[in-house]
């Protein structure tokens, strides 16, 4: 089974169709709701529904999720039904498998129900496939459509006395590259205030895109990335780093230790991850897809500028 816990909960839909083929006097009385069993459309469409409600029991692979909202809808032509179930939740993964199981399970109720008025030969279940969905991956975006700059701050003593090795920083660094983000600085700096302004004023000057500092947002005494930073900042934007720290609270309770901040400061989109390898990981889980969206959006600001 799939581990879905590192990704983001979004608000996913999916829609699909299936096709009950069968003689006109048989479409008839689906129509009129008339059969020994009971109303055909109703009774599908209760067990298409139930059956995007349980998808997961019946599919040995799929993850249990709030189903939010399911429709099944019927579409009439002289010998078939063109079924449509729609899905919506909020959660790490998809509801495609569920809205597919909704339009079999209407499909196959509708079988049922009118088997008694046709031969089995008469009798068909058609073309089942889906028809759209949205959210996570494929409404999300998590690469760049054009190359932006970045730097990539591991601030540490430990790291930068050659004590520690840095999986956090690196960790960044790599899924930036993997997302688009070239070309990449990456450095490796002591817990030293001076040092870390002077790093960040210079990417800055650089017209570096995205500012990445990693470390020092915790409560320690040399924990001064935020209070460096900070001032920086011509743009705050808290709503990132709130984001950040609702999506690692749900994994683990120390994730509110993190005082990081973001924004832009002039031109460079900045942000202060947490030092631990598990929470820059859950951060930048949390934020590539607004990071991108955000950046690509003042991006075409500033082309209108020019």
């Amino acid at each position: 089974m799939k581990d879905v816990g590192m990704k983001p909960e979004t608000l996913r839909s999916a829609t699909a169709t299936a096709t009950f083929h069968a003689p006109t006097h048989c479409i008839e009385r689906i129509r009129d709701r008339d059969t020994e069993k009971g109303d055909p459309q109703a009774t599908a469409r209760i067990a298409g529904i139930l059956a995007a409600k349980r998808t997961d029991e019946l599919l040995p692979l799929c993850h249990p999720l709030p189903i939010h909202a399911a429709e099944v809808h019927f579409a009439f032509e002289e010998q078939r039904v063109v079924i449509e179930a729609e899905v919506h939740t909020i959660g790490p993964t998809g509801v495609e498998m569920e809205a597919l199981t909704a339009a079999s399970m209407a499909a196959l109720t509708l079988y049922d129900m009118l088997k008694p008025y046709a031969e089995p030969a008469e009798l068909a279940i058609g073309e089942t496939r889906l028809l759209d969905k949205t959210g996570g991956k494929s409404h999300y975006k998590r690469t760049l459509k054009k190359p932006l700059s970045a730097t990539v701050l591991m601030v540490s003593n430990p790291v930068a006395d050659g004590n520690k090795p840095d999986t956090a920083g690196k960790q960044v660094a790599e899924g930036l590259e993997k997302a688009g983000f070239a070309p990449l600085d990456y450095q490796i700096l002591p817990d030293d205030q001076q040092r870390v302004g002077d790093a960040v004023r210079a990417a800055m000057a650089s017209n570096t895109h995205l500012i990445v500092t990693v470390g020092g947002t915790g409560i320690g005494p040399k924990d001064r990335v935020v209070e460096t930073v900070e001032p920086l900042l011509t743009t705050p934007m808290p709503g990132l780093m709130e984001a950040a720290r609702a999506f690692g609270q749900r994994r683990t309770p120390y994730a509110v230790l993190s005082r990081g901040v973001s924004g832009f400061a002039h031109n460079s989109l900045v942000l202060t991850f947490p030092g631990s390898r598990s929470g820059s990981k859950e951060t930048l889980t949390a934020l590539l897809p607004s990071l991108i969206h955000v950046l690509e959006i003042h991006e075409r600001f500033a082309e209108h500028a020019g």
